[in-house]
């Protein structure tokens, strides 16, 4: 490894006409970001935030030139925080990694030393990658689920935008834990994708719009988790059962929320938001110690597909058109 080596990444900046443009190219040492540790990555992941980032959404860049990838599995190369030592196996993700600071779609990676969690020892990096921030987001959604007293006992538990990274891996750990899982998705094709995911009953995302504007519905759901936000999400906390809990943590649905508060005051219903990328480094490292053992999804397989670095272009048009099912790997090292 020489200073003037180059490796490849996926770079987001404007050109000359002010136009963003993005797509796989090479770059150098030199060019990497001041950081705690120098890492060189392996693995990463296609979410929706990432091909936000890749078409220089202003939401989610701060800065240009930009390296998307919110999450990443590499190899500690060089490490000046005594938390971390070369060789070491780490998960990168967080705070602003692959949004306001560069992420994981490179094959050397500069972070802060706080992007890290050393990666558990019985998981794999191909199943830390799988899981990534979307299984990651899922895990702490069921965990909230659970402090709010939900059992598998409770009742159905609804899960929207089910064959998404975040909904699809939802689906595998409730069923895993023994719950009733009901997934929402309006790809009828994954009917039996997601059943086999362990979803008892699926049904077509059309049955949660347009019931009007009654403060409540009829009772139906122990719980849900929310991927999607909007109507979806409204709809779900007007037709949750006394004592119940939903999360949520999307918006492709809509960022508004069409509600009275009658759901909270007359049921009870708790409304727990899930923020993935500030979660505390204590919970960070147990949540994942869950994902490596008891709640590892069997067969990750069933819901990954691995796709080089040059080949992406086409994956994030699919993901913002929600045409994608499941997590996309980034295989960074090809």
């Amino acid at each position: 490894m020489t200073a003037g080596a180059s490796f490849p990444r996926w770079l987001v900046d404007r050109d000359g006409a002010g136009e963003i443009v993005g797509g796989p190219t090479r770059g150098t040492f030199a060019d990497l970001p001041p950081g705690e540790l120098l890492v060189e990555v392996d693995l990463s992941s296609l979410n929706y935030k990432d091909a936000l980032a890749a078409t220089g959404s202003p939401g989610v860049v701060r800065h240009f030139p930009h390296i998307p990838g919110i999450d990443a599995i590499g190899r500690v190369v060089e490490s000046a925080d005594p938390r971390f030592h070369a060789g070491e196996r780490v998960i990168l993700s967080g705070g602003e990694f692959g949004a306001g600071e560069w992420g994981g779609w490179t094959r050397y990676a500069r972070p802060s030393a706080e992007r890290a969690l050393p990666l558990p020892h019985n998981l794999a990096p191909e199943e830390a990658a799988a899981l990534g921030i979307a299984g990651f987001t899922a895990a702490l959604s069921v965990r909230k689920l659970i402090a709010q007293g939900l059992r598998p006992d409770s009742g159905e538990i609804l899960v929207t935008g089910s064959t998404g990274g975040v909904g699809c891996i939802a689906v595998a750990l409730l069923a895993k834990l023994g719950y009733s899982v009901v997934a929402v998705t309006g790809k009828r094709d994954r009917t039996d994708w997601l059943r086999d995911l362990g979803a008892s009953r699926v049904v077509d995302r059309s049955e949660l719009k347009g019931l009007g504007d009654a403060p409540l519905l009829k009772s139906k759901w122990a719980g849900g988790i929310d991927t999607v936000g909007g109507e979806p999400l409204a709809v779900l906390i007007r037709s949750t059962k006394t004592g119940g809990c939903v999360t949520t943590c999307g918006l492709v649905a809509g960022a508004g929320l069409d509600l009275t508060v009658h759901p909270f005051i007359l049921r009870g219903v708790t409304l727990c938001g899930v923020d993935s990328a500030w979660t505390p480094g204590e919970e960070r490292a147990a949540v994942w110690k869950l994902l490596a053992g008891e709640w590892k999804p069997e067969r990750l397989d069933r819901i990954t597909r691995r796709v080089p670095l040059s080949a992406l272009a086409p994956e994030i048009e699919a993901i913002l058109a929600g045409r994608i099912a499941g997590r996309v790997v980034v295989e960074v090292n090809r």
